[in-house]
This record gives C-alpha cells, structure tokens and sequence, in this order.
C-alpha cells in the first residue's frame, strides 16, 4: 500500500499541472469563442464549411483585432482618437474610477522589465534576526525621497510579498545597507514565495527525480502534524 501510495503522489505530481493548465487554456478558447464568433459573418466562420468545429478560431481573431488596434494606436490618429475617448471616460463619474483602476492594473502588469521590480534581495523584518524576502523596485523618489532626504543612505523602495500570495504585500522604504542583494531572479524569488520556502530554484542544485521527489512527499505526510 505503502509502495501503490507513492506511485499515485507521483502521478499526481506530474498530471495536476497538466490537467489543470488545459483545462484553464481550454475554458478560456471557448469563453473567447463565444463572446466573438457571434459578431462574425457566418460565411466567414470555417464552421459552416467544416462538418465539425474548430475550437480558438474566435481567439484568434481576437489576437488579430488587438494587434491591429494597437498598429492604429501607435500613430499620431490613433493616439488622438484614443486619448480623445479617455477625456470622455474622464468626465463619467462611476465609468472614470473603474476605467483608470482598469488601466493602471493592465499597464502594471503588463509593464516592461525595465520598469518592474529590479531584482530581489534580503532584509531583517519584522525584528533584528528575522529575514524576510523582498522585491527591489527602484531608488526612492519623489517627495517621498525629499522627506527621506535627511537619512545618510540612499532609500530604496521594497515590496514585501506575503505567502503563498504575493499579490498583496507591503511597500517599504528602507536604507541600501540594510538590503542584502540576491543573485536570483524576480520569477525564482516569487516560486520561494509561493512554495513557502520548500522550492528554492537554486540553478547549482541537482534536479531531483520524480522517484525521490515522491519519496520526500510520502516522508513529510508520515511526519506527526
């Protein structure tokens, strides 16, 4: 039993993330199906010459229509027309506050690396000899910077992501010294804090096999609670 036990957490393992991410993939070809199909032409749809299906067509010319508007927005009529639509977002009360919070959600996340968080690094919170793992976005600016003007450091301005989800968190302004900058990357600190400390992403440490990563899991469920 012992033995069967492992072999399922083993294939667990491995056909959960699977599963799951085409599931999702799937969900969201068919929601864009069904919101953009319904404004195409029918002589237009490859269904009504096929005698089956074809499941993304409608995501597909999607992709195509954003990235046509996008051409169109990165001239000088484009950019006119859309920050003319924005002044007439900005003076509808409700529709304003939601279309600004929109925007500034999508610019973030889809922002440039240079623009994002640095790199990642170490710092003592909440008290001395308590480590914690914190973004570094950038110097700190602003007036922000002029109040801190009397500290001897440079600030610099951290976000401190919370386990196992980093969405939300703290933004702290601390001095440099009392950051310790890490080689590893924006995507391995952010996997140290989701997994809460148990994938560390150490590129110099040797993969570990399906065989021994099931064995530590049926370890750790044998262990007392």
């Amino acid at each position: 039993m012992a033995r069967l036990r492992n072999y399922f957490l083993t294939g667990f393992i491995v056909c959960a993330p699977l599963a799951i991410t085409a599931w999702i993939t799937w969900s969201f070809m068919q929601w864009t199906d069904s919101w953009v199909k319904p404004y195409i032409p029918t002589r237009f749809l490859p269904d009504s010459y096929l005698p089956f299906a074809v499941p993304g067509f409608g995501l597909l010319v999607a992709l195509i229509i954003i990235t046509f508007i996008g051409f169109l927005t990165a001239n000088f009529i484009g950019r006119t027309i859309v920050g003319w639509g924005e002044n007439v977002l900005g003076r509808m009360p409700l529709v304003r506050t939601v279309y600004t919070a929109l925007k500034q959600i999508f610019e973030t996340v889809l922002a440039d690396r240079s623009s994002s968080f640095k790199t990642a690094a170490l710092m003592e919170y909440p008290r001395r000899g308590v480590w914690c793992l914190v973004l570094v976005a950038t110097t700190t600016k602003g007036e922000v910077a002029r109040v801190l003007s009397d500290q001897s450091e440079e600030m610099l301005a951290v976000f401190l992501p919370p386990t196992p989800n980093p969405t939300s968190g703290f933004l702290l302004f601390v001095p440099r010294e009392d950051v310790r900058i890490l080689n590893m990357s924006i995507e391995t600190a952010l996997k140290l804090v989701v997994s809460a400390g148990l994938v560390t992403g150490d590129e110099k440490e040797a993969p570990i096999s399906l065989k021994e990563a099931s064995r530590i899991v049926e370890k750790r469920l044998r262990e007392p609670s």
